[in-house]
């Protein structure tokens, strides 16, 4: 698949061609000696990654975070887990293609995976509502979460929307009462609840999946209750504030780090997620892996209690004296 560059990496994007171009060239013609120039171009290309990546900017983050090439939940499923079975609909209105579930095994365990769906290409798109679930795909994650909590499976989500449709058709059929259900039924769910933020965690579309005991982030993943681009049009009345509004948020892993939202910021390879697919899958694996073994020496009852008292700490108050 050819490469997609984000605005600010285009500087790579010329390096980069310029390789292609000489490694072509010597496939045409191996008596060329090219490899001291090769060479250096790569390394060229390399610090210049280094240079670009070690001072993102929140905004940049965010647009890295929704790299129409970054991995999604399927591509975490095929690779991490196997025997992966796919359930589908809500025994109410319908199946909601933008939210995939099912159960499937993780290192020899039973596992009931969920995560947000977006797609590749311009029909999986519309097929998948660019990852934003209606009312039934809320539905049919808590009707899985029940399932896992009824065969004591610990549960792991993976995160990556824009946020809830906003439609007419989902409002209709009850969106905010859907969301609002399954933050309540997961905070009291008696089963393990991982949560990986793999893209963005957009506002309520995303906690709909991320009430958890333990939350983790992609490090080029980005969580917040609205988009820069929502935020800039409510506050400033122009989306080109979404510079400002990516900063004033706080909407990366690390000053999510900082204010204890997320427990724990799973690497990248250099360049994000979709330079090195096999490195994140092996990244991801390693910190589920160690989140499932010891949430797994927990009591139900420490579980609950430990994240009814995780919910309760969010937020950060300052009182001043008059």
């Amino acid at each position: 698949m050819k490469s997609t560059y984000l605005e600010f990496e285009k500087s790579i994007e010329s390096l980069e061609n310029k390789i292609i171009s000489l490694r072509m060239a010597n496939e045409d013609h191996p008596s060329l000696d090219i490899a001291t120039e090769l060479k250096q171009l790569e390394e060229k290309s390399e610090k210049s990654l280094h240079e670009i990546y070690d001072n993102l900017t929140p905004w940049q983050i965010s647009q890295v975070a929704r790299h129409p090439q970054r991995p999604y939940t399927l591509d975490y499923i095929s690779h991490i887990f196997s025997d992966f079975y796919e359930l589908h609909g809500d025994r109410t209105y319908a199946d909601d293609p933008a939210i995939i579930g099912g159960l499937a095994s993780f290192e020899g365990q039973s596992i009931m995976v969920i995560g947000h769906q977006k797609g590749r290409d311009t029909k999986e798109r519309q097929y998948r509502n660019f990852g934003m679930p209606r009312p039934e795909g809320y539905r049919k994650a808590l009707r899985l979460f029940k399932l896992a909590e009824k065969f004591s499976i610990p549960i792991i989500t993976l995160i990556d929307t824009p946020g809830a449709y906003p439609g007419i058709g989902a409002e209709e059929r009850g969106q905010s009462e859907a969301i609002a259900r399954n933050l309540y039924v997961m905070s009291e769910l008696k089963t393990p609840i991982i949560g990986v933020v793999i893209g963005e965690g957009g506002s309520g579309g995303a906690l709909a999946l991320g009430v958890v005991d333990s939350l983790l982030m992609l490090k080029y993943s980005t969580y917040s209750v609205i988009s820069p681009e929502g935020c800039a049009s409510i506050l400033w009345k122009k989306q080109e504030a979404a510079e400002i509004a990516a900063e004033t948020l706080g909407i990366t892993a690390d000053v999510l780090k900082k204010l204890g939202l997320t427990d724990y910021i799973i690497p990248e390879p250099l360049g994000g997620a979709h330079r090195d697919l096999k490195t994140t899958m092996n990244n991801v694996k390693y910190a589920l892996k160690k989140e499932l073994s010891k949430l797994k020496k927990e009591s139900i009852s420490s579980l609950l209690t430990n994240r009814y008292l995780r919910l309760m700490n969010f937020g950060q108050t300052t009182e001043s004296e008059k």
